[in-house]
């Protein structure tokens, strides 16, 4: 007979295990954009015409990457809206993106669920343009 808190137990392995599979997964596709990023750099120093050209190749590859992040770490926090982890990295693309007003979102509630984190402060802070 097997007790209600290893069924408990068991749900919650299964429920982190997909969710280390999600983070798996953003972190492949981040991973493997920084390296074709990096692959088309380094071969793009050709004839100055030619770079250009690759040049805004990997400029929009890296917006593409990032799009594809930030779709990523959202699809995380439509399951686990407090996911720290998911937050903060969304937090971070988008001020990649220098979507500072996107950005506000997610540290709001990471200085919400972590109020003794300064740098999280200092961020919200410079994303709503206060110095």
């Amino acid at each position: 007979m097997e007790s209600i808190q290893t069924k408990s137990s068991d749900r919650r392995v299964r429920k982190g295990n997909g969710t280390k599979q999600i983070f798996a997964l953003v972190s492949m596709v981040g991973f493997a954009g920084s390296a074709i990023f990096g692959i088309v750099s380094l071969f793009g120093s050709g004839l100055s015409s030619q770079h250009r050209q690759k040049q805004a190749t990997a400029t929009v590859s890296q917006e593409s990457l990032l799009a594809a992040q930030e779709r990523g770490y959202e699809t995380v926090l439509r399951r686990e809206p407090q996911n720290l982890t998911a937050l903060e990295g969304l937090a971070n693309v988008r001020l990649q993106m220098n979507n500072k007003v996107g950005a506000i979102e997610p540290l709001e509630k990471l200085v919400k669920l972590n109020p003794g984190r300064a740098d999280y402060k200092v961020l919200l802070g410079q994303a709503k343009g206060k110095k």
